[in-house]
């Protein structure tokens, strides 16, 4: 944690880069187990890591996966499990999800158009909701960054779930992104690489930095207009 800001660095494919991403204080190291993606790794990758990672909480990364491939990921010791799905997935979908490693540990990221919000059935059956950029083509990882409004707005609205901001972070915008969403907890990925799965050191405590620097000025504001 920094300065009362959780982040999670995403699209590990290394030990190197999640020993890195420990020494920088991140709260959580995810690594994706969805085919299509450049920072894909697949669960005998993962399992051959398992025992020389930081001890950081894991988190596995997929996109609308079966109860077998949910279950997989379960067995081999992940705390969370952040899955991305279209926005037509049926509830009852969601609720064998939701079922299958508890409430407590699901992060959802819907795919939803711009103007829709997360509707109720995912806060029901998640506590996190992961709001990543709208990317038509595809499931996150477009480096392109979302609706920093639409997240204050419905994180404001709904205080009983916790949110988190993703979506094309990197040092550069993270103090804005702050500013403008009121996040408190944030995603990075390829933000802070120097090639997809490949993290940039530079980059990354760049980030840190700027995180750090954006949340006490955030803090000190919320004192002075405090009365």
């Amino acid at each position: 944690m920094i300065d009362g800001i959780r982040f999670k660095v995403c699209g590990l494919t290394s030990i190197v880069d999640a020993e890195f991403a420990d020494r920088c204080g991140a709260d959580y190291l995810g690594f994706i187990f969805y085919p299509k993606s450049p920072r894909h790794v697949s669960l005998a990758q993962y399992q051959a890591m398992a025992t020389r990672l930081p001890d950081r909480r894991k988190v596995a990364v997929s996109v609308a996966p079966s109860l077998t491939e949910l279950t997989a990921l379960r067995e081999a010791g992940f705390d969370f499990f952040q899955i991305h799905y279209p926005a037509e997935t049926p509830a009852w979908q969601i609720a064998d999800w939701s079922h299958a490693v508890g409430r407590e540990r699901l992060w959802l990221a819907p795919k939803l158009p711009p103007t829709d919000d997360v509707p109720e059935g995912a806060r029901t059956a998640a506590k996190f909701i992961l709001l990543d950029t709208f990317h038509a083509a595809g499931f996150g990882g477009s480096g392109q960054t979302g609706d920093w409004a639409k997240f204050s707005r419905q994180q404001a609205a709904h205080r009983d779930t916790t949110w988190i901001l993703a979506g094309g972070l990197n040092p550069e915008n993270i103090g804005e992104a702050l500013t403008r969403s009121g996040a408190r907890w944030v995603d990075v990925n390829s933000g802070v690489e120097a090639a997809p799965g490949v993290k940039d050191d530079a980059k990354l405590k760049r980030f840190v930095v700027r995180l750090h620097e954006a949340a006490v000025a955030r803090a000190q504001l919320a004192a002075g207009s405090s009365p």
